[in-house]
């Protein structure tokens, strides 16, 4: 048994099952919540602008996964190299990969290195990622989800020598509130509430909990527009989101992007264009707009639902390869 796990008390020792490391494990989801609060039995930490992976590391190789079982190691072959490179044995861990735009995580540069697939590629693309780690499940031979959460992180923090790009994603204790103001001045995406004795779910959880700054989330996209005046590419993208099985239209998003992103993702819409259309309730097309197979998702930031339930001043943010475009539900975020 690893020596951390050997320090553990002997009713968190309890929680530890011997067995061999599965080849996948669902990442645990936090429940949104408009609630902020103050509790001496929750932790709470950043919320992070980048992309979900869990790193398996089995007899000195490493496989990074998306949450949707997409191998990163050729996207992000430094990061692979780094989680090899430590001086442990075999392990699951769970965290967020980011780029950082004067020292604050941001998705749009992350954009720049998630589409690339080539490992030569990847490391001469001038943008660094950095892993920040906040949650282990598996330990040299011994399944930890049941393990609360504070132990597991004391555990993670001293598992290993962090170094660049590898960093430890550090919590406050109980002042939930205070950290929540502060993150918004920072320029967060937000915080993440987790109560502090939890166990490992695969599955989204009200023990997780996370207060965001703005509102932004996934939409699957169904179509687009011609462009106007100079404009290259397409004029917005028409998405929505799935009630059940129905996509359901949420309105057009027709800023945040910029040429490179518009020529790039006209290639991609014109490959998927069909004469059907995939929301349930706009079945046909205004003058200048064309259908697309529901199979894209981005991530959009906007100010607020209206009472018709469109999108006020939505603004794209980038494409999310990492979910499938079923799961996209209203007020589900990533």
């Amino acid at each position: 048994m690893h020596e951390l796990l050997e320090g553990l008390d002997d009713d968190e020792k309890g929680n530890l099952q011997a067995t061999l490391q599965p080849d996948w494990m669902a990442p645990m989801l936090a429940t949104l919540t408009e609630r902020r609060f103050t509790d001496r039995d929750w932790i709470f930490e950043q919320k992070f602008d980048g992309e979900r992976c869990l790193a398996f590391r089995r007899e000195g190789r490493v496989r990074l996964l998306s949450r949707n079982r997409t191998r990163l190691n050729d996207t992000y072959p430094e990061l692979a190299a780094a989680c090899e490179s430590v001086e442990t044995g075999d392990f699951i861990a769970d965290g967020e990969i980011v780029a950082l735009d004067h020292g604050v995580s941001s998705f749009s540069m992350l954009q720049n290195r998630m589409q690339i697939t080539d490992r030569e590629r990847a490391r001469q693309s001038g943008i660094p990622v950095f892993y920040y780690l906040f949650d282990l499940m598996y330990l040299d031979g011994y399944d930890i989800t049941s393990v609360g959460l504070r132990y597991r992180k004391n555990i993670l923090e001293h598992l290993f020598s962090y170094e660049d790009p590898l960093r430890f994603s550090r919590h406050r204790d109980e002042q939930g509130e205070s950290c929540f103001e502060e993150a918004c001045k920072r320029g967060w995406e937000g915080v993440i509430a987790k109560r502090a004795l939890s166990r490992y779910v695969s599955r989204r959880s009200p023990d997780w909990m996370k207060f965001t700054c703005i509102n932004r989330q996934e939409f699957v996209i169904g179509g687009f527009t011609d462009p106007a005046g100079g404009r290259t590419g397409f004029g917005a993208l028409l998405i929505g989101y799935y009630d059940e099985r129905n996509l359901v239209f949420a309105g057009k998003v027709g800023t945040g992007f910029d040429d490179r992103v518009l020529s790039a993702l006209a290639v991609r819409l014109s490959s998927l264009k069909t004469a059907r259309s995939p929301f349930t309730d706009r079945k046909k097309p205004l003058k200048g707009e064309h259908w697309v197979k529901p199979e894209l998702v981005c991530e959009v930031a906007f100010t607020e639902w209206t009472n018709s339930g469109m999108l006020r001043h939505p603004r794209f943010l980038g494409l999310r390869d990492d979910k499938a475009a079923e799961e996209v539900g209203k007020g589900r975020g990533h």
